[in-house]
C-alpha cells in the first residue's frame, strides 16, 4: 500500500500502481470526470501515471491554472500533428503553453501559412480531437531520440536532445503523432471541443536573431465552444478598451521614435491626470506622516553596487555614463531605494525619531528589450510612487498594516474592488538569486504573513516571486475584463539597512539596524494609468477626470452666457470647457461622448432666460436632460465625488 497526501492534509491509502484518476474516483465521480492533470511530489504527471511511492498529490481541472496549462500544451501537440499533415516537410521545434493558449514554432521549409489557411488547420485539429486519442508518455534513450529526429532531418529537435542527459528523455504519443516532451497532458484529445488559431508571427530559433527565423503559430482551445465564444468577445472588448487606443483618442500620452522606444510623452490632459493622482496620494501620505524627498535621476555606479541593483540590473540595463574624469561612472537609477538609504544616512537617529517615512514620485530607468515594450504597461522610463519607511523591529507590524490601509484606500477611491493579496516569498530551492541571511529572510517573511492575516486579506502564496532583497505583499487586481494585474506592492527588507550600514541608537544606548519597508500603492504611474484606462474604458472616477463637463452652446448668440456658466463652474472648482464651434448640437454631443466627458451642459435661449443649464450625462442617449442651476449642478458633482473619494 502507498499513502497519498491530498492538499487538505488528509491521507488516503491505495495499492501501489494506483493512478491520479483512481484517487479522483475515490473522492467523487464528478471529480474523476473533470480531472485533467496532476502533480505528484511537485512533478507534473498524467492522470493515468502509476503512483508507486508515498507522496503528495494535487489534482487539476480546467478551472486550475495548471489544468489549463496541460490542456493548452496538449492542444499544441494536436495542432502540430495537423500542421504536419497539411504542410508535409515542415520541421517542428517547441510548443509550450502560455498565459492564454499556446504556440508552436515551426520551420515551414519554404511554405507559408496565412490567415486564409487558418480554418483548414482548425477543422483538422477538431477532427483529430473527436477521435479521442490518448496521450501516452514513454521514455527513450538519447541514442534512440537522436536517431528518430535525424531520420526526420529535424535539426531543431536534434539540437535539443544533444543538450539532454540520457535517462531524462521522454516522448509523447497520440494517434500517429510523436513529439519530444517532458509531460503534462490531458487524458485524451476528445476533451478539446473548441480551437482557434489566433495569429502567426516570426520568431528566431531559441530567441537568437543569429539563428533562422521560424513561424510562431499562436492558438487557444477550450473544453466548450461557448468558452471560446466568450473569450473572443472578451478580446473584442479588450481591443475597445486598449489603453494605447484610448490614450490617443483622449489625448493623454504619445510616443516618439525620435525620443526613443518605451519613453512616454505625457500630453497636457495626461499630465493633468497624473498630477491629480499624485496630489491625491500626497494628501493621504501627509496625513500618514510621510515626508516628501527628491533624488537625482542618476547616481554613481558604486551606489548601485552597494545596494545590489547593479548585479541585478546592470548587464541588462542602460550602460554606465562615463564622465570626462577617467574611471568615473554614473548609472540611470533603476530604483529609488538606494538614494533614500543615503538620505537616512545624512544624520544619526535615535529610536525616539523613528519611524522615518520618505516618499518620492521618482522616475527610474530599465532597459527592456524592444519586443517586450507595450504601451504604458512595459516602458523603459517610469515613475514610481515610491516610499521607504525606516523603523524599529517593534514598529514593523503596525507600520506594515498602516501601509495596507493606504493601499486599500487608493483602490477604493479608484474603483478597484476585485483584488487579492499575493505573498511573494523566496524560491524554496534556489536561494542564490537573493541577498541576505536566512534569519533575516524568515523574520521578513513572517512579518508579511502575520500582517496580512491580521488584516483579513484574501491571500495566496507564491514562491520565487520575492524581490532579490526581501519578500513582498503584492496586490493583484482583476480588471473589468477579468485580467489580473499587479499594482500596489509592500516589501520588508532587512538587507539594504545592512548593506548601507544604517543605524539608530536604541533605548539601551547601543546602535541597532532599522527595518526598511518599501511601498508603492500605484506601483508605477505609467502602468497604473494604463490599467485604470482599460478597467474604466476611459470613464475615470469623476474626481479624476481631466475635464468633468463641457458647455455646449446652441448658437454663438449664447456664447456670453456660456462664459458666465464656465466662470461659475470654475468658482466651484469644476473642470470644464466651452464648445462654441459653428457645428450642430448633435455633432457636439457625439464628439463629447467620444471624449468620455461625464457631463454636457447645453445652453440656449431658455437656459439663459432662467439662469440654468440643461444637463446630459455621458452614455445617457435617449434619456431626458435635466434642467438645473449651476449651483445645483455643482452640488450634484460634489455628491458623486464624495461617493468614491472618501477622506483618508
Amino acid at each position: 500500500m502507498i499513502n497519498i497526501t491530498l492538499p487538505d492534509g488528509s491521507v488516503k491509502q491505495f495499492n501501489a500502481g494506483a493512478t491520479p484518476h483512481d484517487v479522483a474516483l475515490s473522492i467523487s465521480e464528478g471529480l474523476a470526470r473533470n480531472v485533467i492533470s496532476a502533480s505528484f511530489n511537485g512533478t507534473t504527471v498524467e492522470t493515468k501515471t502509476p503512483l508507486t511511492t508515498d507522496g503528495s498529490l494535487i489534482l487539476y481541472t480546467w478551472n486550475d491554472k495548471e489544468g489549463k496549462k496541460a490542456f493548452w500544451h496538449s492542444t499544441s501537440h494536436v495542432m502540430a500533428q495537423a500542421l504536419q499533415e497539411l504542410y508535409p516537410g515542415i520541421k517542428l521545434t517547441i510548443g509550450p503553453a502560455i498565459d492564454n493558449g499556446f504556440y508552436y514554432d515551426v520551420d515551414f521549409n519554404g511554405q507559408n501559412i496565412t490567415e486564409k489557411d487558418f480554418k483548414a488547420v482548425e477543422d483538422r485539429v477538431l477532427a483529430i480531437a473527436k477521435e479521442k486519442f490518448e496521450f501516452t508518455m514513454r521514455s527513450a534513450t538519447k541514442a534512440e531520440a537522436l536517431a528518430f529526429y535525424k531520420a526526420e532531418e529535424n535539426p531543431y529537435k536534434t539540437e535539443l536532445i544533444e543538450n539532454l542527459e540520457d535517462g531524462t528523455i521522454t516522448f509523447c504519443d497520440h494517434a500517429t503523432f510523436t513529439d519530444l516532451c517532458r509531460g503534462g497532458h490531458i487524458p485524451n484529445t476528445g476533451i478539446i471541443k473548441a480551437f482557434k488559431i489566433m495569429s502567426v508571427a516570426g520568431a528566431y530559433w531559441r530567441g537568437d536573431e543569429k539563428n533562422k527565423q521560424l513561424t510562431r503559430v499562436y492558438g487557444i482551445s477550450f473544453p466548450k465552444q461557448k468558452d471560446l465564444t466568450e473569450y473572443l468577445e472578451l478580446l473584442e472588448e479588450a481591443k475597445r478598451r486598449d489603453h494605447r487606443k484610448l490614450g490617443k483618442e483622449l489625448e493623454l500620452f504619445a510616443f516618439s521614435q525620435k525620443v526613443g522606444q518605451g519613453l512616454p510623452l505625457w500630453l497636457p490632459k495626461g499630465a493633468a491626470l497624473r498630477d491629480r493622482l499624485e496630489q491625491f496620494l500626497k494628501k493621504a501620505q501627509k496625513k500618514a506622516g510621510y515626508e516628501q524627498v527628491v533624488t537625482p535621476h542618476i547616481g554613481q555606479k558604486e551606489l548601485y553596487v552597494t545596494s545590489g541593483h547593479y548585479a541585478k540590473y546592470g548587464a541588462d540595463s542602460f550602460q554606465p555614463i562615463h564622465t570626462p574624469n577617467e574611471g568615473e561612472e554614473f548609472l540611470l537609477k533603476p530604483m529609488n531605494c538606494p538614494h533614500h538609504c543615503e538620505i537616512y544616512n545624512t544624520r544619526p537617529w535615535s529610536y525616539k525619531d523613528l519611524p522615518k517615512r520618505y516618499a518620492e514620485f521618482g522616475t527610474v530607468y530599465r532597459y527592456e528589450q524592444s519586443g517586450e515594450l507595450h504601451g504604458l504597461t512595459r516602458v523603459r522610463g517610469f515613475t514610481q510612487d515610491d516610499a521607504h519607511i525606516f523603523c524599529t523591529p517593534d514598529q514593523l507590524d503596525q507600520e506594515f498594516k498602516n501601509v495596507i490601509d493606504l493601499v486599500l484606500y487608493v483602490f477604493s477611491s479608484l474603483g478597484f474592488e476585485n483584488f487579492s493579496a499575493q505573498i511573494s516569498l523566496r524560491d524554496q530551492e534556489n536561494r542564490e538569486k537573493y541577498i541576505g541571511t536566512d534569519e533575516n529572510w524568515e523574520k521578513a517573511e513572517n512579518a508579511i504573513i502575520n500582517a496580512a492575516r491580521d488584516k483579513g486579506l484574501n491571500t495566496v502564496v507564491e514562491y520565487g516571486e520575492a524581490a532579490f532583497y526581501g519578500p513582498k505583499l503584492d496586490f493583484m487586481v482583476k480588471d473589468a475584463l477579468g485580467r489580473q494585474w499587479q499594482l500596489g506592492t509592500i516589501q520588508v527588507d532587512y538587507n539594504l539597512p545592512e548593506r548601507f550600514d544604517l543605524t539608530y541608537k536604541g533605548a539601551d544606548n547601543e546602535l541597532h539596524r532599522p527595518v526598511m519597508i518599501h511601498r508603492a500603492p500605484f506601483g508605477s504611474m505609467e502602468r497604473f494609468v494604463a490599467i485604470l484606462l482599460e478597467n474604466t474604458a476611459g470613464n475615470f472616477p469623476l474626481w479624476l477626470m481631466p475635464e468633468q463637463a463641457i458647455i455646449l452652446s446652441l448658437s454663438e448668440k449664447y456664447e456670453n452666457y456660456a462664459k458666465k456658466v464656465l466662470q461659475l463652474l470654475e468658482n466651484h472648482e469644476i473642470r470644464a470647457q466651452i464648445d462654441n464651434r459653428n457645428e450642430t448640437i448633435g455633432k457636439k454631443i457625439r464628439e463629447a461622448e467620444t471624449q468620455k466627458l461625464p457631463f454636457m451642459l447645453i445652453v440656449g435661449e431658455e437656459e439663459e432666460k432662467n439662469g440654468t443649464v440643461s444637463v446630459r450625462r455621458h452614455g445617457d442617449a435617449g434619456k431626458s436632460n435635466q434642467s438645473m442651476t449651476v449651483e445645483q449642478f455643482a452640488a450634484l458633482v460634489q455628491e458623486e465625488i464624495d461617493k468614491t473619494l472618501k477622506p483618508f
